[in-house]
């Protein structure tokens, strides 16, 4: 378990860990179905960040920007690279050769920097208005925690890897559909609980939790028939895509 937590915490966070001492699937299980835990110091930071801004009599927008900014530098921009070179790779409209190699060229083109400031725009924007809740920094916490379930759907066992190194290579295949099953409802009910504390009606948080697992799960399908399998630049995308859905349905109501 500590293996797997440091795998987690050193993947996708800047907080600094010694690397496990061997890299196994069941490590690598563990750190997937550990991720929303492992990152919850850093989305606690973005929410407390975005609270503290309001309290010292900023407006909301910019207070979301810097809870969201905070997110980005706690995670060193990971997800966001990752969004931006699927979203290029998709829109390329070449074969999977071609297009795994848009990704690993680390470039971004008019389409992923689309898709960087729609989805940016939509997290700025959403935190805003979380963080003016009654512990709304909380509710934010948790709900973009509970987004880093979306890796669950990358790393599903019948999920293969599109090419044998990297990122993708080394968590794909690990995660066993009842342990995805049970992610998503433990981070479902916590983004629910968060929703009533912060004042927000159930309906609203439940749809969201929905509509992120359906993004998270046809993004793997996407990429399957599209790459072949998963890499990391796609669990980054859909990461970034449930977070950014999950805030947005945090903010309605």
């Amino acid at each position: 378990m500590f293996a797997g937590t440091r795998l987690a915490l050193g993947l996708l966070t800047v907080i600094p860990v010694r690397p496990p001492a061997e890299l196994t699937t069941a490590v690598a299980r563990r750190a997937m179905l550990v991720a929303p835990l492992a990152v919850l110091p850093v989305t606690a930071a973005a929410g407390l960040a975005g609270w503290g801004a309001l309290r010292l009599g900023m407006p909301a927008a910019l207070a979301g920007l810097l809870s969201v900014a905070v997110l980005v530098l706690g995670t060193r921009a990971m997800h966001l690279d990752g969004l931006a070179d699927t979203v290029d790779a998709l829109g390329s409209g070449k074969d999977a050769d071609g297009a795994l190699q848009i990704m690993k060229a680390g470039d971004v083109g008019p389409m992923g920097v689309t898709a960087l400031i729609l989805v940016l725009a939509a997290e700025v924007v959403a935190a805003g208005v979380v963080v003016a809740r009654p512990w709304g920094w909380l509710y934010l916490a948790v709900a973009v925690a509970a987004s880093r379930a979306a890796l669950l759907f990358g790393c599903l066992a019948e999920v293969p890897a599109a090419r044998p190194e990297g990122l993708g290579a080394l968590v794909a295949g690990s995660v066993p559909l009842g342990a995805l099953i049970a992610g998503w409802l433990v981070g479902g009910a916590a983004v629910t609980a968060s929703a009533v504390w912060a004042g927000q009606a159930y309906g609203w948080p439940i749809g969201a939790v929905v509509i992120a697992a359906v993004v998270s799960a046809l993004l793997s399908l996407t990429a399957v028939k599209r790459f072949g399998g998963i890499t990391g630049d796609v669990l980054g995308a859909q990461v970034e895509l449930a977070a950014a859905v999950l805030l947005v349905g945090a903010a309605i109501g």
